[in-house]
């Protein structure tokens, strides 16, 4: 097992080791918590995206809802607490051992179409509806400051800001988006391979947004993002 010094301990004073499962556990506990007092005690599941930020590719959502004791999922967290290792292994994990798991995609069109926020809300409803058997009298913590207005009579959603560092299932969620949306980027890089989709994922990094200035938006760019918008107009002599 292994182990870690906390971090208030005096230089002066001795080590107390503390096990770092212990310390993942008592994590997990505190995030259960907080969405038990969210949810006033009901059932819960959480909900969050991936991608909605990124120039390429898909926005993903997620819908996890847990199950038994909250020390079974420790090592849980906010996606971007944890390594591309530990979240798979997550990943594997939830989806073996979860009540319910739902994915949602919506495709780069639908971005485009219907702009990046209104994507973000039709991947989480797709998402919700793979786990509908579990509804009646439900509660959804929800990522984000906007409440969703697409699931149904019965059910109750809860907007919880940073709800990924907050919430048990949100957390969950985060990770089983993340991974599942990451592995689309792969996908993507092969298909792509100018674009180095597998080392930034679709976000706008340096090294992205110089491929996108040489060779142009492949079929997956996001045309209603503005670094690829001022592309197209720049090629069209309106920049």
């Amino acid at each position: 097992m292994e182990y870690d010094a906390p971090l208030d301990a005096p230089q002066d004073s001795p080590v107390r080791a503390v096990p770092l499962q212990t310390k993942a556990v008592n994590r997990a506990m505190d995030l259960w918590q907080c969405e038990l007092e969210l949810a006033a005690g009901r059932v819960v599941g959480g909900i969050d995206e991936a991608g909605r930020g990124s120039l390429a590719g898909p926005v993903v959502a997620a819908a996890v809802v847990l199950q038994g004791d909250p020390e079974l999922w420790a090592g849980v967290d906010d996606s971007k607490r944890r390594t591309r290792r530990q979240r798979q292994n997550l990943y594997e994990r939830i989806n073996r051992q979860a009540l319910a798991v739902g994915v949602g995609v919506a495709s780069v069109e639908e971005i485009d179409h219907l702009n990046i926020l209104q994507a973000s809300r039709l991947a989480m409803a797709r998402a919700a509806e793979q786990v509908k058997q579990c509804w009646p009298g439900f509660t959804w913590l929800v990522d984000g400051n906007d409440v969703p207005t697409f699931l149904p009579q019965g059910t109750k959603a809860i907007a919880v800001v940073g709800g990924d560092a907050r919430c048990l299932s949100i957390a969950a969620a985060s990770i089983v988006a993340k991974v599942y949306r990451d592995g689309l980027l792969v996908a993507l890089d092969k298909v792509y391979p100018e674009y180095g989709f597998l080392h930034h994922m679709g976000y706008g990094t340096s090294a992205h947004l110089a491929a996108l200035r040489q060779h142009g938006p492949s079929p997956v760019h996001r045309r209603s993002f503005r670094p690829v918008r001022q592309w197209s107009q720049s090629t069209l002599g309106l920049l």
